[in-house]
């Protein structure tokens, strides 16, 4: 009886009988349940393992989700303390007042757009972090959903890897782009609205994706620049800036006189605060920087709101113009002297006779001839 058992069993389940199908050969004593049960086993794992990827892609995603919320959270924190960080009003002049609280209304202007490009950023760095997560688990869920058939992984896993390093060779700079952007999101390197500086390409930075960057020069031109050709970047407009104006005057103007006139203007816009022309700070006269050709160059320094030093450098360079004309120092420019010399022409000489000349001339006529 057991014989006849075993063989029924091995028929039903084969030679290496699974838990469920032996399980349910004993409780039923059916070859056919045993056979259902061991057919619709590998299904089921595989329904068991995609179920488990979508529950664990689920659970990713938030964790994701809540670390971006985070991020997002502590940036605009710090960005609300940088706005809060304004000049005190009892220790400032009353006159500069009204230029402290416009000077604070537009920080809270700057404070929100930095905020909104803080979220944007992190939202789109988690974007890609989701997908990266969500293509790996679900590679994976893939792979184990193929093993329950019975086909063997390992060629087909060499395969994939032969197929990733062709791809990898031809879609390496696309590759390298996508790194580059990840990379330049994660470290805030730019963002829109950024004056930046990558080389061959200068100017306003007007979109940022993961793969090229968009900036538009001073002459209008959009340029678009892959991320992975970006080997260096100059921002212009992160926390400050500085505007660096050499002033030149005459060789034989006081200096000290054109060094307090250049600072009483500089101050004059500090305390101003004119649109688009912040200074943070109190002007620094730096010295004499320079002896030109015809002049001798002051350098001005001013630290500024990022992405006004040149507006500020123009509105500095117009009052000073007018200040210059109204205290007579002389602004110099390149000059050329001619010497003109008059040359009078010499008397004629007179002509010398040559021997030859004596040779030919007529003998007179012998008298008495």
């Amino acid at each position: 009886m057991l014989t006849i058992i075993g063989a029924t069993l091995e028929d039903a389940c084969g030679d290496d009988p699974g838990f469920l199908c032996e399980t349910v050969f004993d409780v039923t004593d059916s070859e056919f349940l045993a056979e259902l049960a061991e057919f619709l086993l590998h299904p089921a794992k595989v329904l068991l393992i995609l179920l488990a990827a979508w529950i664990i892609v689920r659970v990713v995603r938030r964790l994701i989700d809540r670390g971006i919320d985070s991020l997002i959270d502590r940036q605009l924190d710090q960005d609300v303390e940088a706005a809060a960080a304004v000049d005190d009003p009892e220790d400032a002049d009353p006159n500069r007042l009204e230029a402290l609280a416009v000077r604070a209304m537009r920080k809270a202007e700057r404070t929100a757009i930095q905020a909104e490009r803080a979220r944007r950023r992190s939202e789109t760095l988690g974007l890609v972090l989701k997908s990266i997560a969500a293509l790996t688990i679900y590679t994976i869920a893939a792979f184990m959903a193929i093993a329950e058939f019975g086909v063997n992984l390992g060629p087909l896993i060499a395969s994939a890897g032969i197929v990733g390093i062709a791809l990898g060779f031809g879609a390496q700079s696309l590759v390298k782009d996508f790194l580059s952007g990840i990379f330049m999101l994660i470290e805030d390197q730019f963002g829109v609205g950024d004056v930046i500086d990558v080389g061959d390409a200068a100017g306003v930075v007007e979109a940022v994706s993961l793969r090229t960057t968009l900036i538009r020069d001073v002459h209008g031109t959009l340029w678009h620049v892959p991320n992975g050709e970006i080997a260096r970047v100059a921002n212009k407009s992160q926390e400050w800036a500085r505007a660096v104006l050499d002033i030149e005057v005459a060789y034989d103007t006081d200096l000290q006189h054109a060094m307090t006139v250049i600072k009483r203007v500089a101050d004059a816009v500090w305390r101003e605060a004119p649109p688009n022309a912040t200074i943070l700070e109190e002007p620094e006269i730096w010295g004499v920087e320079n002896f030109a050709a015809s002049a001798i160059a002051i350098r001005l320094a001013v630290k500024v709101e990022p992405g006004e030093q040149w507006a500020t450098s123009r509105e500095i360079r117009r009052r000073l113009k007018a200040a210059f004309d109204e205290e007579r120092i002389e602004i110099p420019f390149p000059q050329r002297t001619v010497w003109v010399h008059e040359v009078t022409e010499e008397p004629a000489k007179p002509s010398h006779t040559s021997e030859a000349d004596l040779q030919f001339q007529p003998k007179a006529a012998p008298e008495g001839g």
